[in-house]
């Protein structure tokens, strides 16, 4: 699952930590859904955006995709979990809203602060 992430070793232990920190149901929720996969942005200036995902199946509508940038290696520890703590709450809740809250960012930055994980400064190494 986290074979775009090998050269970046840094960055796929705080992958990997965070993974860890997840309540159960949100990691049986990963673990279950066949189309839901971790990547590396793929970006150059000469071609844009590269993306493969994998095609809905018959038993799901939608696929889920978590793209993380290669400089979360740089960032600070603390923001560079909330981050991904953040996108793994959009993929949870499918973009959507939870509880109350209807605006999906403030619905992402609330769930990734319920597991543990607040912004905090987003400074560079």
């Amino acid at each position: 699952m986290l074979v775009s992430f090998d050269e970046h070793t840094t960055l796929r232990r705080r992958i990997l930590q965070v993974l860890d920190a997840l309540p159960e149901e949100v990691q049986q929720d990963f673990l279950s859904d066949s189309t839901f996969q971790i990547t590396l942005e793929d970006y150059s200036p000469e071609s844009g955006w590269r993306l493969f995902m994998s095609c809905p199946s018959t038993k799901q509508a939608v696929t889920r995709c978590v793209v993380l940038r290669s400089r979360l290696e740089q960032a600070s520890e603390q923001f560079a979990k909330y981050v991904i703590a953040h996108e793994f709450a959009h993929a949870f809740l499918r973009n959507g809203g939870w509880g109350e809250i209807t605006d999906i960012e403030e619905a992402a930055d609330a769930l990734a602060a319920s597991w543990g994980f607040i912004r905090g400064h987003s400074s560079l190494r």
